[in-house]
């Protein structure tokens, strides 16, 4: 795969978006780094670097304010649905999301839009299970690991 064009397909709001500002800064078969900016202004949150862990299912992101202050990872369990044809990679967000704050804390967020979306059949049971296992290897990784194992590939690009 050579940098595709990249979409957001999410459930809760059901959208899919172009991503046509962000910058893919690396790409292989198995992992894409990106450099952004949020889609809509916030005041909160201004920019970032993501890297999507394809074959494991999740995204890491560092989320930055307007200053360059680091805010927290963020970490999206996502499905990768490439199509070579036309070389668009559109990732879909499953709903479930890990946030590591700079104290350490850790938070698991959004299970109870993942039980709506399964509830509202917006997502079947395959994409549940997915989602699932893929949020049990990403907290085995940090766990086992530590989150700055997963954030060395975005080192090269931005001071982790």
């Amino acid at each position: 795969m050579k940098n595709p064009i990249l979409y957001r397909k999410r459930f809760i709001p059901n959208e899919c978006i172009l991503l046509k500002d962000d910058i893919i800064l690396e790409c292989t078969d198995t992992m894409i780094i990106t450099k952004w900016a949020t889609i809509k202004k916030r005041c909160d949150l201004s920019n970032g670097f993501s890297c999507y862990y394809l074959d494991r299912g999740y995204k890491i992101s560092k989320f930055m304010n307007s200053d360059g202050t680091f805010l927290c990872w963020y970490c999206d369990i996502i499905t990768p649905d490439y199509n070579p044809e036309n070389n668009t990679l559109v990732v879909i967000d499953l709903l479930a999301d890990v946030i590591i704050y700079p104290d350490g804390r850790m938070k698991v967020t959004d299970l109870d839009e993942l039980y709506d979306a399964f509830d509202q059949e917006l997502i079947d049971k395959n994409l549940l299970k997915k989602s699932l296992l893929s949020l049990n290897k990403l907290l085995d990784d940090i766990y086992t690991d530590g989150i700055n194992s997963l954030t060395k590939p975005l080192s090269a690009w931005t001071d982790v």
